[in-house]
């Protein structure tokens, strides 16, 4: 999506950056690993490939991505939040590899049972053209490297970014279908059955398994329902309302830097 071409998300902790470029040689090195491969259920990429792979979930209506990285501390984080009209993020400093430390994706599709439901071949709300597009968001998110692992990072990634789509549904939706927008109706994640720190980080957070057995690929999924644009379960276990900042993404040529709440 270009919605967040421009916009960084920052927390005490960590700082998400839309994937650029300049990310692609290090993401491409942790894909090599094969853990990371079967938790994320992935197959090994060319690096042209993941060039490839990069404008695609840059440009692509249907695909959300942040990449996670650690930044300087909580005092730079107050420090933007005491003066945001003097702070940007600026692509390959405050995201360098050495910061980098996974990434957060949301990849929407139609809801297959939109059409059963209305019986208007896929119209919603007895068949209205105009009515929003009933759609699923499908959650993912790694955190590739190993000594970042078990701090945290996951869930702190994990609020930032639900407040981030709450707070963008709109704008997303517009993305996506036009000016008909989108109903988000549910947004889910498919875990391996063995990945037990994904599956009990996803439930601690407020999503709901649907199914006491995996599915065929060994998958386990959980789902959090979407009720009037806000995720109900989850700010109920974590809270999403006004957690964190947004700071300019900074792109030479483009204006001034500019921060806020979301």
């Amino acid at each position: 999506m270009k919605i967040n071409e421009f916009t960084s998300l920052m927390t005490p902790r960590i700082l998400l950056v839309p994937y650029s470029t300049h990310h692609v040689p290090t993401y491409h090195e942790w894909m090599q690993d094969e853990e990371i491969q079967k938790a994320t259920a992935s197959e090994p990429l060319t690096l042209e490939e993941e060039y490839s792979m990069q404008r695609s979930w840059r440009e692509d209506a249907d695909k959300l991505t942040f990449i996670v990285c650690t930044h300087y501390g909580e005092q730079y984080y107050n420090d933007i939040i005491r003066s945001p009209r003097t702070r940007s993020i600026i692509p390959g400093q405050q995201d360098a590899p050495e910061w980098m430390i996974g990434d957060v994706n949301l990849f929407l599709y139609d809801d297959e049972d939109e059409g059963e439901e209305d019986g208007e071949g896929g119209n919603s709300k007895g068949g209205e053209k105009d009515a929003p597009k009933s759609v699923i968001g499908e959650l993912e998110i790694m955190i590739a490297r190993k000594d970042q692992q078990g701090k945290g990072m996951a869930q702190e990634t994990l609020r930032a970014f639900m407040s981030y789509i709450q707070s963008q549904l709109d704008g997303m939706g517009v993305e996506y279908a036009g000016r008909r927008g989108i109903a988000l109706k549910h947004v889910r994640v498919k875990i391996d059955k063995d990945n037990l720190r994904s599956l009990r980080l996803f439930e601690r957070v407020g999503f709901v398994r649907t199914s006491t057995e995996p599915n065929y690929f060994g998958e386990v999924e959980l789902r959090t329902p979407v009720v009037e644009g806000r995720l109900r379960a989850v700010e109920s276990k974590i809270g999403l309302e006004g957690f964190g900042r947004t700071v300019r993404y900074e792109m030479e040529g483009y204006g001034e830097p500019e921060t806020s709440a979301y």
